[in-house]
């Protein structure tokens, strides 16, 4: 891969991955939920940083990324015996819990003798030096500094996951899909608004070839084709549909020229392509230059990546299953350096098709995707209870499980077609 092939396909990943996570992001946050990471990447930490309660960190694997949010399977412990520094604001509550005791700032060395960081939020335990237990209150808002010396904002239960209503946690799952589409909508309107022009789907010829079928036939750029071969047509899309498979076939055409209706006869001439015959008419739909028109074009653009990836998602599950069918980072990378050969608008219509494809695929309700848990959701906010916790963990696991596998054979296919 070039170097152009290689920046490309890491700002379209890295695009896909941040809008997509971003999503989940910005509605946890409005809606309480703590966000201890935001991940793009997985495995080791290249590089990192923490502002507002959240550390940032980029990952070395172009696998995925994730938002990892404060939950009952990941919340803070101090152990009896541990030695922390400590320190206080002006009302007495602790806002600091350093573990690198070695580390001597304004403070003081406390030994824990218990700790409650979820409900009471207080820590007991001896000041260096001194005998008497005591019982100092923590603020919600206090950090823990691990060993490796990075920020951690304590959890109370009220900013876990878990806590939050069912209809927040749906918002918070229905959010990364929906910032996909957001992403799609923004390559589709970008796309449209960098092209000199814009074709738009009305029956109206902006250009004619000289020497090809439709110029023989009288046809004139600004002609509005209205019927052939007689059915009637309104858009540029149905007159290429009506065209198609008419080659060496004299066919009556009806057209607007000047508010004048006129009639010629149109014969498309057969040319072989991919060892195919198509029909060659020679004609081009005619652009626009305004707002609107690109306006319009953007719109048309997202939506038949919608109903592409729509419909290849329903033959993936209604046709006999084939790895060929699926892809992975392998065959992203594949696909970013080929749209970087063609260009920049190639590689943005290639973002934004991959973003809807990256929405739609998560909107599946297979656990532990977007769509699985938003099942989980919408059943406890129908039902008034949880999902049983047994057959959620089942789930979970089996439908990881199952990703974790795909993930692994269409690699390995990938790559041998690389």
């Amino acid at each position: 891969m070039s170097l152009t092939a290689i920046i490309s396909f890491l700002i379209v990943f890295g695009l896909l991955v941040a809008f997509h996570e971003f999503g989940h992001f910005i509605v946890a946050k409005k809606t309480g939920v703590l966000v201890r990471e935001f991940a793009i990447g997985m495995g080791p930490k290249l590089f990192s940083w923490y502002q507002n309660h959240t550390a940032y960190t980029i990952r070395v694997l172009p696998v995925g990324g994730y938002v990892r949010m404060a939950s009952e399977d990941d919340h803070d412990e101090l152990e009896a015996g541990q030695r922390v520094y400590l320190k206080q604001d002006e009302d007495g509550l602790v806002t600091s819990l350093d573990t690198r005791v070695e580390q001597e700032e304004a403070g003081f060395l406390f030994t824990v003798d218990s700790a409650d960081l979820v409900d009471d939020m207080e820590v007991r335990g001896y000041r260096d030096g001194s005998e008497e237990l005591e019982t100092l209150a923590v603020s919600s808002l206090a950090v823990i500094i691990l060993e490796d010396g990075q920020p951690n904002r304590v959890a109370p239960r009220s900013t876990w996951i878990e806590s939050a209503k069912p209809l927040k946690r749906l918002a918070i799952n229905l959010a990364g899909p929906f910032m996909n589409f957001v992403l799609a909508f923004i390559a589709a309107f970008g796309l449209a608004f960098s092209l000199q022009q814009v074709s738009v789907d009305q029956p109206v010829l902006g250009q004619v070839v000289k020497e090809q079928p439709a110029a023989k036939a009288g046809l004139k750029v600004n002609d509005r084709i209205t019927n052939v071969n007689g059915h009637k047509v309104s858009t540029f899309t149905g007159l290429a549909a009506e065209l198609a498979g008419q080659a060496d076939k004299d066919l009556p055409v009806t057209y607007e020229r000047n508010g004048k209706v006129q009639h010629t006869t149109l014969r498309p001439e057969a040319v072989e392509v991919s060892g195919k015959k198509v029909a060659k008419v020679g004609i081009v739909a005619r652009g626009e230059t305004n707002f609107g028109a690109r306006l319009g074009f953007g719109w048309a653009m997202a939506s038949s990546w919608f109903t592409q990836v729509g419909h290849g998602i329903v033959d993936l599950f209604t046709s006999s299953f084939n790895l060929n069918k699926l892809g992975g980072p392998v065959m992203l990378a594949k696909a970013t350096s080929t749209a970087s050969n063609q260009g920049f608008l190639t590689v943005l219509a290639l973002l934004g098709m991959l973003s809807v494809n990256l929405g739609l695929l998560n909107l599946l309700p297979i656990p532990p995707l977007d769509g699985g848990k938003v099942f989980l959701d919408l059943y406890e906010s129908i039902f008034r209870r949880p999902f049983p916790m047994v057959l959620t963990n089942g789930l979970m696991w089996a439908g990881t499980a199952l990703l974790v596998i795909l993930m692994v054979l269409v690699t390995a296919k990938d790559l041998i077609q690389f």
